[in-house]
């Protein structure tokens, strides 16, 4: 059967688009859920007009899709790591772990469209590409840092860096010749957290 789409469905079509489908899966499923419409010779004018309105939504949801995968392309993430002989990681980086700190970040990305093959388990600079819809896909940029050289620098256990992490750097430097008490989340291999509160003088 022959149906219009009003909804985006993942490996069937986009919004608008009139696709072929079984008759059980569009009656039992895409048209009681009200995903699609039933093209048939007596409503093709009916679905011309709704065809334009949908085209004119998904126009706009693109726009946004895109501005979202601009967004994500700025972020570089960094976890730091045991690690044990030639650099080989205590545990590992997973979709899990990017998921977290992107979720930190304010995006909200599903867990099975971060597309990591297999959890990264060596230091190193990694891209992943992250599925926004269908074609449309974004790049994050990963770094696997050694715990004890992470240490040595004062970095934290998961630094997350973004277009909105700016102005938080410009408020972090106007701080700096006052006092101020800072709490440090360190996370290990293990997933175990230690908040460290600790004071800084003025230089």
């Amino acid at each position: 059967m022959r149906v219009i789409l009003r909804e985006n469905i993942e490996n069937l079509g986009k919004k608008g688009d009139i696709v072929h489908v079984a008759p059980g899966y569009g009656r039992n499923h895409l048209l009681p859920k009200k995903l699609a419409i039933e093209v048939t010779p007596s409503n093709m004018k009916m679905i011309e007009i709704q065809q334009q309105a949908l085209k004119k939504g998904l126009e706009k949801e693109m726009v946004a899709y895109r501005d979202i995968v601009q967004k994500i392309n700025l972020v570089k993430l960094s976890f730091i790591r045991k690690t044990g002989e030639k650099d080989v990681v205590f545990g590992s980086v997973s979709s899990s772990d990017i998921k977290e700190a992107l979720d930190k970040l304010g995006f909200d990305i599903e867990k099975k469209k971060i597309l990591l093959d297999e959890p990264i388990k060596r230091l190193g600079n990694y891209s992943v590409p992250i599925k926004i819809f269908q074609e449309e896909k974004a790049e994050i940029k990963i770094e696997v840092i050694k715990e004890k050289a992470a240490k040595n620098k004062g970095e934290e256990a998961v630094k997350e860096t973004g277009p909105e992490k700016k102005e938080e750097e410009k408020a972090d430097k106007e701080k700096k010749e006052k006092p101020q008490s800072e709490t440090k989340v360190e996370t290990t291999s293990e997933g175990k957290k230690e908040e460290v509160a600790s004071v800084k003088e003025a230089d």
